[in-house]
């Protein structure tokens, strides 16, 4: 059994004006995390905020998950509409898994 873990910025829209921060509606982020081994087979993952800066005067709606996961990577998916007005996330995974062992035999 396998772990590994990290921690990704996925956006910091209040210095560039960027969509999460100045828009409305429905508006989502998609990031690619490179596992630092290879799975033997998708592992199990999971990925929660570890800071969020969000403007107080506008309701707090925000969707975290884990999507498109592989042997090798997967990608964050950060999701928020309305009027939230959201200036950064950071978000902190972890992923548990099968990995390659020496003592496996490779039979062909």
């Amino acid at each position: 059994m396998g772990i590994d873990r990290g921690t990704q910025l996925l956006f910091s829209d209040f210095v560039t004006d960027g969509a999460m921060w100045t828009g409305e509606g429905d508006r989502e982020i998609r990031i690619t995390v490179k596992f630092t081994e290879r799975f033997v087979s998708p592992p199990a993952v999971m990925v929660g905020m570890s800071m969020w800066d969000i403007d107080a005067a506008t309701n707090s709606r925000i969707d975290i998950s884990a999507e498109n996961i592989t042997e090798t990577d997967f990608e964050i998916l950060f999701r928020t509409w309305g009027d939230t007005k959201v200036a950064r996330i950071r978000a902190d995974w972890i992923a548990f898994g099968e990995v390659p062992d020496d003592e496996d035999w490779d039979v062909v």
